[in-house]
């Protein structure tokens, strides 16, 4: 789509999602879910090749008095995944011995024009090219509806000045697209957009600073895996790969969290069925919004993955594991949300705190390409969050903001 015009946003059906459910809920019939029970037929706008969703995401968590789910309705893992173990003070090579970080204010807010009335963006992804910093991440407009952005800057003291350029008015971007990841693919010599329109879906491209080429979105997949219908959606994709294989994770809102592979020839083709890294039965512990990383001088990986539980008293937070392969296993590095990786305790703020959740995000990279390597002596992560107080009644009118977090 070229204009961006109102008639032209609405040419093509875009999700609007029920607003009628609390944080406390987590609704996520937007970004985070369209019920199983209310599947419907998405067409990805201008794709080539149609998807026709079987399934969606279910709706996340209940409140604390509702039962739990029917076991028997669950899939069970093809091997029994592991529990998360008790967290134990480990030394990680590559990574600081503490984590203790401080926060910008908000840097990228969300910013409106005459087709777009922006109530929150969230679920950033960037890399540095060219000596400037490129964000992709999820916009909300009023009304639950759920598109992405683009905005860049050579430096962070510009982010609060860049203007945004809304994905809609590029072809096959106005629909239901969120929660983007953004690499470059060495063997193919492309920039890869991966993200979520239910389903996990790409696009390619030549250049990340024009986000009006990128192709028509694509299917990772040609029908939904059994185990995603049966356990109950799935959302948040990442590819990492390694010298062999690349490596899709990804989260159902059910306290599963998710792989399948392919082979580095075959990419982004090939994937296998998806299997169960790990689960818990508090769902909440983990949750949603992974992230893999290899970490720089080291033959270790690092997973974050954000939770929310008593320990937090509910507010976003992020545990995190490391693991000498992709394939794991995957031991426990900060178990809750009394000594996280990032939460409220330990994030501190240059005066009045911007938010009490430290939710969905990413690392900055030591690179950009397909091998998602971070610099341990100098981590910084791009997160979102909202004002402490604000009203959450519903999950879609949160006004999400992003913030810089970096490392004492």
């Amino acid at each position: 789509m070229a204009s961006g015009s109102m008639a032209d946003a609405r040419a093509t059906p875009r999700l609007q999602v029920d607003k009628g459910l609390s944080l406390g809920q987590f609704a996520r019939r937007g970004r985070k879910g369209m019920t199983m029970t209310k599947a419907r037929t998405l067409f990805v706008g201008r794709v080539a090749i149609a998807l026709v969703l079987g399934t969606a995401i279910a709706s996340c968590l209940r409140p604390p008095s509702q039962a739990a789910p029917v076991a028997s309705t669950v899939t069970p893992a093809p091997a029994s995944p592991p529990s998360a173990a008790p967290a134990k003070l480990v030394s990680v090579p590559g990574l600081p011995s503490s984590f203790l970080w401080t926060s910008s204010g908000p840097i990228i807010v969300p910013q409106s024009d005459a087709s777009h009335d922006l109530v929150a963006v969230k679920d950033p992804t960037v890399v540095r090219y060219h000596d400037r910093w490129h964000v992709y991440a999820s916009s909300v407009g009023r009304g639950g509806i759920y598109g992405m952005v683009y905005t860049s800057f050579a430096d962070w003291a510009d982010a609060p000045k860049a203007s945004f350029y809304y994905m809609s008015k590029t072809p096959g971007f106005d629909t239901y697209v969120a929660a983007p990841q953004l690499f470059y693919f060495t063997p193919h010599k492309q920039w890869y957009l991966v993200f979520q329109s239910g389903p996990p879906m790409f696009s390619t491209a030549d250049d990340p600073g024009d986000p009006s080429k990128w192709a028509l979105p694509q299917p990772f997949y040609p029908k939904t895996p059994k185990i995603i219908d049966e356990n109950g959606g799935w959302l948040d994709y990442w590819v990492i790969c390694d010298s062999q294989f690349c490596h899709l994770f990804f989260s159902d809102d059910h306290g599963r969290w998710y792989k399948s592979k392919t082979s580095i020839e075959k990419f982004p083709r090939g994937f296998g069925e998806p299997v169960v890294v790990m689960e818990d039965a508090e769902a909440g512990r983990v949750f949603e919004a992974s992230n893999v990383y290899k970490i720089n001088g080291s033959n270790k990986y690092l997973a974050l993955i954000e939770a929310f539980d008593k320990t937090s008293n509910h507010r976003r937070y992020f545990r995190s594991w490391t693991a000498d392969s992709l394939e794991g296993s995957w031991t426990v590095l900060h178990d809750d949300g009394s000594a996280p990786f990032a939460g409220k305790e330990n994030v501190t703020f240059d005066g009045t705190p911007w938010t009490d959740d430290i939710s969905h995000g990413e690392m900055i990279r030591a690179g950009y390409d397909e091998t998602m390597v971070i610099d341990g002596t100098k981590l910084q992560y791009l997160c979102q969050g909202f004002a402490p107080g604000a009203d959450t009644s519903s999950y879609n009118a949160i006004p999400w903001k992003l913030g810089l977090l970096t490392l004492k």
